[in-house]
């Protein structure tokens, strides 16, 4: 197999697993070269991914050892990629009566969802989460590719317990802007102790079920490491959780004029 050849699966097979250390001797093994003419490969492919800014690819040493490759985004590529979500968003045929923005369209596109989903694993790869938590069902995507960027797996809480999930843990929260009680529940084996979490989720307001979440998590003597957000509201200006990332912020949606007030989060990279 040509050289060119064997640059093309490696690169196909470590972008298509990130977070996930693969062995030399797998290439070397499946391509079948020698691991010298392998890790010539990779120095290539490790090169272009820098030039490009198009991921991050690491060499571990020892016998458990192998490469790695990471998402990895510059600052000016995710401010690009946002500029153009707020441009999307602000469209006005968004609005829906009542003042809501219409996202399922955005949050269910693979690309969209995809690429929000690295930029997440890029921002809390050194908290080393080991699950990603979110709540059903507008999360789901979201949550889903950042925990494929990340190679973790990914919890849903329920509104409603299952009975094809077996036990579950319940709680009853209160949403922050309605006052209203709600309930939340994930299944006993779905979270093992001590995993680490990260909470996602599309849309916070005056975040009560963020910190429902958070609180959930604590029922299974689990740490939450972080809580990710696509878009939140500027208003409340204290919401109910301290600790949030967020990419982008809702100022205002004028229902008489037809405006969407939408910015990017310039704490974000800080």
């Amino acid at each position: 197999m040509r050289r060119s050849e064997r640059i093309a699966l490696i690169s196909k097979t470590l972008s298509e697993n990130p977070n996930k250390i693969i062995s030399l001797n797998h290439f070397g093994q499946w391509l079948g070269a020698a691991k010298s003419s392998i890790s010539e490969d990779l120095d290539i492919i490790k090169n272009a991914y820098k030039v490009s800014g198009q991921g991050e690819l690491t060499t571990l040493p020892g016998a458990a050892g192998g490469v790695r490759y990471r998402t990895k985004r510059s600052a000016k590529q995710i401010n690009a990629f946002l500029e153009d979500l707020c441009n999307t968003l602000q469209d006005p045929k968004r609005i829906i009566p009542g003042g809501y923005l219409y996202m399922t369209d955005i949050i269910f596109s693979p690309e969209y969802s995809g690429t929000i989903g690295e930029i997440f694993a890029q921002l809390f790869i050194d908290d080393e989460p080991t699950h990603v938590l979110t709540v059903e069902t507008k999360g789901i995507p979201i949550a889903l590719m950042t925990a494929r960027a990340l190679n973790v797996p990914m919890v849903v809480a329920r509104r409603d317990s299952r009975v094809t999930e077996g036990p579950s843990v319940g709680i009853s929260y209160v949403s922050g802007s309605g006052q209203k009680i709600h309930n939340m529940s994930l299944a006993k084996r779905a979270l093992p102790e001590n995993s680490r979490v990260l909470i996602v989720d599309d849309f916070m307001k005056a975040g009560g079920t963020a910190r429902g979440m958070r609180e959930l998590v604590a029922e299974f003597k689990a740490q939450v490491v972080g809580t990710a957000m696509v878009v939140t509201t500027a208003e409340p200006e204290k919401k109910l959780v301290e600790d949030f990332t967020t990419l982008l912020i809702l100022e205002d949606i004028d229902t008489g004029k037809g405006q969407i007030e939408i910015s990017i989060n310039d704490k974000l990279m800080s």
